[in-house]
């Protein structure tokens, strides 16, 4: 029998969903080639049909990972300038990829006093967009067509699983989590969320501090994370992340970058806990970046991120004082952020600003 297949506008449409793969009999991952692209296509293509991108408009965001590189992707496709604002911590391959596909990209050399690297890029971003006659900043941190773009998400996996109890995800701008669990909720209530940070970031009431797990987490508060939306929080060290991304491609040949595997840690202990409830897990990208660092066991044992053996289950906390630098996790319950015991202030905690001019 003769197979067809779509033909596909473009590799960003052929690329932007995920694929959904059985991991255990009650756990599925929700695997993308790189999840950016479904929010960088549906920004850019709603601001297009709502008139603000013309024709002499340049495209500026700031990004340190893989959102920049949908970005590049899709304005290449468009034709349109981008200017890029990052750190230090961009890597070279990505960056070559990013300047290959004809985006600048500018790097801030020192974080600012408060909120670190994102809030120098930010500054950054502003002065650019100060001197440009026209630009459009997609604002993954702030725009609700971030969140709403994962709508399609929760619809797909709605209708290949039936029904969803539990969805992990890592959380950096809110988006994938907040959009994906709202969707589903739609359909089914109680569909839990747990959402996967790391220590010292300030999503879920930890001070901020330095990071090496990159890809989740956030020295910002970004409007788009709905604290209501979860249940559960869990936070692992890079170690943890890494090992357990290693684990995932020998398990499962699955071949994904580190904030998957963070999402795969909390996820594998909930499906075992629960079996008789569908669990699925968000996997955002690929692993082909991560070759030289976290697929590589010289360079684990050279940032000291090695480990004997993936830790069993995490700690279960009432207080963020003993979250500790292992996996933990405290029960959210769905609660506002300002009725969550023991969390680092509102006040204190910085926005990222509206980037628009």
């Amino acid at each position: 029998m003769a197979v067809t297949t779509p033909a596909y506008h473009s590799i960003t449409e052929a690329t932007m969903m995920p694929r959904i793969i059985r991991l255990a009999p009650n756990l599925y991952g929700a695997a993308f080639t790189l999840m950016k692209l479904l929010p960088a296509h549906y920004i850019l293509q709603h601001a297009d049909q709502r008139g603000e991108l013309t024709d002499d408009t340049v495209i500026v965001e700031t990004t340190s990972g893989t959102f920049g590189l949908a970005l590049a992707m899709e304005a290449a496709l468009m034709e349109r300038e981008l200017i890029l604002v990052s750190d230090p911590a961009i890597d070279a391959n990505l960056y070559r990829r990013l300047t290959d596909l004809g985006a600048r990209v500018e790097i801030c050399p020192e974080p600012a006093p408060v909120g670190g690297f994102q809030e120098a890029r930010l500054r950054r971003l502003a002065e650019i967009r100060a001197e440009l006659p026209s630009s459009y900043c997609p604002e993954q941190y702030t725009n609700p067509d971030n969140p709403r773009s994962y709508g399609v998400v929760a619809q797909q996996l709605a209708k290949v699983l039936g029904g969803v109890d539990c969805v992990v995800g890592p959380v950096g701008s809110g988006g994938s989590m907040c959009g994906t669990v709202r969707g589903l909720r739609e359909v089914t209530p109680h569909t839990r969320a747990i959402g996967v940070d790391t220590h010292r970031s300030v999503l879920f009431g930890q001070p901020d501090g330095p990071r090496s797990l990159r890809g989740l987490g956030n020295s910002l508060w970004p409007a788009n994370l709905d604290h209501t939306v979860f249940d559960e929080v869990h936070w692992c060290s890079a170690a943890e992340a890494y090992a357990s991304t290693r684990a995932l491609h020998a398990r499962h040949a699955l071949f994904q970058g580190p904030t998957s595997g963070a999402a795969y840690l909390a996820a594998r202990w909930w499906a075992e806990r629960n079996p008789d409830r569908t669990c699925v897990v968000m996997l955002p990208d690929e692993g082909y970046r991560y070759q030289a660092t976290v697929y590589d066991d010289a360079w684990l044992a050279e940032q000291g991120h090695t480990l004997p053996a993936l830790p069993q289950e995490p700690t279960l906390i009432a207080d963020f004082a003993d979250a500790g630098d292992s996996w933990t996790r405290l029960a959210w319950d769905r609660r506002p952020y300002d009725d969550v015991p023991g969390a680092v202030p509102r006040s204190s905690r910085p926005l990222p600003a509206p980037a628009r001019s």
